[in-house]
């Protein structure tokens, strides 16, 4: 959830184009990315979930690297790296680069952690939201700032929403808090509100008004909530994901495109496909998780949960944005797909893009299965847990396959490769779902490098 897909490193060649890179909204100007794929084999050594004492799966909800250094939230107690052990509550960070050791890093939160951003100019100080109230022994209720080297709480930033926060995003100096709120540090903005970096009190840079939930027949009980966000790679436009209907008086489902301005409020732009307004199964009304940007800033990738439109069976060929990855213009006016390619009825719950592919993740097991609801229908590919498809087509051309698990929450592209966070779930055949690319020990975590 992932959430935002950042990362924070110098200037650097690689293959001799010069690549930028970001700390959580900020972003250098940049010529090139790289090319990819990753490879199908992942690195060996990276940190890992340890089985839960109790039987509990835990799970990586968000990866985001700021510096040299990799942070990664969720809901966790215990990591291994190096043949160790570590006490880890739902935070903890690690080297960036091999050999990816963990470090000392302990904030101690008592709840999921659900996003981790940054401030521009820094990385001594970290955004943490979720759903707790104390973190390093201080009352701290969903949402708070704390030192990296630490853990300690800033206690200068307000800390307090009602609800969940699901994702936070930095741009300029205003941390953007998604979720299912209705008042955070004071301010009784609903489900989406633009904090102070400083301070965490509400500066009036989102003013949209998110309202409505998605009714239709059969349909499962559900709220308004901000679920998701990304920042396009110039840091101007922002994608954001949720449970909602309107935005600043604008019919808007699913997801909505924002143009970020240094010196007046967001604004909602013309984006938007009457694909997203369509019902998938009851019990997942909202079903467009994750997003994200192709590297030149045309495309929009997206990937869903879902099941099936609710008034399709099983044998009926898949239509709609259902259980699928898609490939969108990023025009700002009405725009329809580039391509659509279904899992069969499995569910996508993360996608990032390099310039040759656009990766997908989730608990799927297959990929081109148009025709299939929980078989694999005519022509499918086999592609348990992730793939990797063509930009200009959908067409299946990454398979390095993973434990499919709860599914792949959040994946993360940066200068040295592809980042997936994962879980460590039982399988039912009593193993832990840890692997990636057919190697076992990357549970929560697999890292695939460029060649």
């Amino acid at each position: 959830m992932v959430r935002c897909r950042q990362f924070a490193l110098p200037l650097f060649s690689l293959a001799g184009a010069v690549l930028a890179v970001s700390v959580a909204g900020y972003v250098a100007p940049a010529v090139a990315a790289p090319a990819g794929p990753v490879s199908a084999t992942p690195a060996s050594g990276t940190p890992q979930l340890a089985p839960d004492p109790g039987g509990t799966t835990e799970q990586v909800r968000q990866l985001v690297q700021c510096g040299s250094t990799m942070y990664a939230v969720g809901k966790f107690s215990r990591i291994s790296w190096g043949g160790r052990t570590y006490d880890r509550r739902n935070a903890f960070s690690f080297q960036a680069t091999a050999p990816y050791a963990v470090s000392d890093w302990e904030p101690g939160v008592n709840g999921k952690v659900n996003s981790i951003a940054f401030r521009s100019d820094t990385c001594s100080r970290a955004y943490l939201g979720g759903s707790f109230s104390r973190v390093h022994g201080r009352s701290a209720r969903n949402i708070v700032e704390v030192n990296t080297s630490t853990g300690a709480v800033r206690t200068k930033f307000a800390r307090d929403a009602n609800k969940t926060v699901e994702t936070l995003v930095v741009h300029d100096r205003h941390l953007l808090a998604g979720g299912r709120f209705t008042s955070i540090n004071g301010s009784g903005r609903n489900y989406y509100a633009s904090l102070n970096t400083t301070t965490g009190r509400d500066d009036r840079y989102l003013r949209l008004s998110v309202s409505g939930h998605y009714e239709f027949r059969g349909v499962d009980e559900n709220e308004t909530r901000v679920y998701n966000q990304q920042l396009s790679p110039a840091g101007r436009r922002l994608l954001v994901e949720g449970d909602f209907t309107s935005v600043r008086g604008k019919h808007r489902q699913q997801i909505f495109m924002l143009t970020l301005r240094s010196n007046s409020q967001a604004r909602v732009t013309r984006w938007r496909s009457t694909q997203f307004n369509g019902s998938c199964d009851g019990i997942e009304p909202f079903y467009v998780r994750a997003a994200a940007w192709s590297p030149d800033s045309y495309t929009i990738y997206v990937a869903s949960t879902g099941y099936r439109p609710y008034y399709l069976s099983n044998s009926q060929k898949r239509s709609g944005l259902c259980d699928a990855a898609a490939a969108f213009p990023s025009s700002e006016r009405a725009v329809r797909d580039r391509w659509i390619n279904y899992t069969g009825c499995d569910s996508l719950y993360s996608t990032a893009a390099d310039t040759s592919t656009a990766y997908f993740g989730g608990h799927e097991r297959w990929a081109d299965n148009r025709h299939g609801c929980n078989v694999a229908g005519p022509n499918a590919v086999s592609a348990p847990g992730m793939v990797g498809l063509a930009p200009s087509d959908g067409a299946v051309i990454f398979n390095p396959t993973r434990s499919r698990g709860l599914g792949a929450d959040d994946m993360l592209v940066t200068s040295e490769g592809l980042w997936v966070a994962s879980d460590n779930y039982t399988e039912s055949d009593g193993s832990v779902a840890d692997k990636c690319g057919g190697v076992s020990g990357h549970a929560g975590i697999c890292f695939l490098p460029y060649g």
